[in-house]
């Protein structure tokens, strides 16, 4: 790893209320201030101002799990990526396989996204990742590096700072599955390649690219020791506290 610091970041999903929210970061809070690596929580859009302020004065970064690429207008239930921004939201979640599933989420309007909350000033956690189809198929690397490039169009090498990239293999998320360590670093490592592709081994070097995928307290170490690994995006365990400290520990422990 490249003097590259890992981000541990949380994926709520549709869970919890503000209360139930506020109540979490602040369990949280005291066993992640000493935390070496980036911590993020990534909340509901009404749980956003209950984060802000649990989170205040901390390093814990929040991030929204959406936004529109469109500035305002004619959207009924969409959010773009200026309000998060006016919140002082930080993060943007996009791209998740779940987005893509139930949601109607393509590689195109993943694209749009990333343009709209990369010009608000956002950073944006792009979800990529094959189905176990794919993967049978032999066509996992073919797929992570269009839906990367596709994703990326417009992108330049000087926002690739603002650009975060998870390999969520989607046979992985929720099931209980894990990709093996070497698998996982296997297909980050080509994520690395197709970067350098399109924006020269500087930048591919410098890349934050992490794994998601029932990323857990159990596996976490072994995960994050992979070479190109920088980090996880965190499902199920970012609601329990303890199981999500002890992810981020591990990330302590290997920075």
């Amino acid at each position: 790893m490249m003097n590259r610091k890992y981000l541990i970041a949380g994926n709520w999903k549709m869970n919890k209320t503000p209360d139930e929210a506020a109540a979490l970061i602040e369990e949280i809070k005291p066993l992640v201030k000493d935390a070496t690596c980036s911590v993020v929580v990534g909340v509901p859009f009404v749980d956003l101002p209950a984060a802000l302020t649990a989170t205040k004065g901390t390093a814990i970064g929040v991030a929204a799990q959406n936004c529109y690429w469109e500035k305002s207008g004619a959207f009924t239930g969409e959010v773009s990526a200026d309000m998060l921004r006016a919140m002082g939201v930080q993060y943007v979640i996009l791209g998740h396989s779940e987005r893509r599933t139930y949601f109607g989420d393509t590689d195109h309007t993943v694209q749009k996204r990333v343009r709209g909350a990369l010009d608000a000033g956002l950073t944006v956690i792009l979800c990529v990742g094959e189905t176990l189809e794919q993967r049978e198929e032999g066509i996992t690397a073919e797929v992570v590096a269009m839906q990367t490039k596709i994703a990326l169009g417009g992108v330049s090498a000087e926002e690739m700072s603002r650009v975060v990239i998870a390999y969520e293999p989607v046979w992985a998320i929720g099931t209980g599955r894990t990709a093996t360590a070497q698998q996982a670093n296997e297909v980050c490592a080509h994520i690395r390649d197709v970067l350098s592709g399109l924006y020269g081994a500087e930048t591919a070097d410098q890349a934050l690219i992490q794994y998601g995928g029932s990323m857990n307290a159990g596996n976490a170490a072994e995960l994050l020791a992979q070479p190109d690994v920088d980090g996880g995006l965190i499902g199920g365990a970012s609601l329990k506290a303890p199981d999500f400290v002890e992810i981020v520990n591990a990330a302590n422990q290997d920075s």
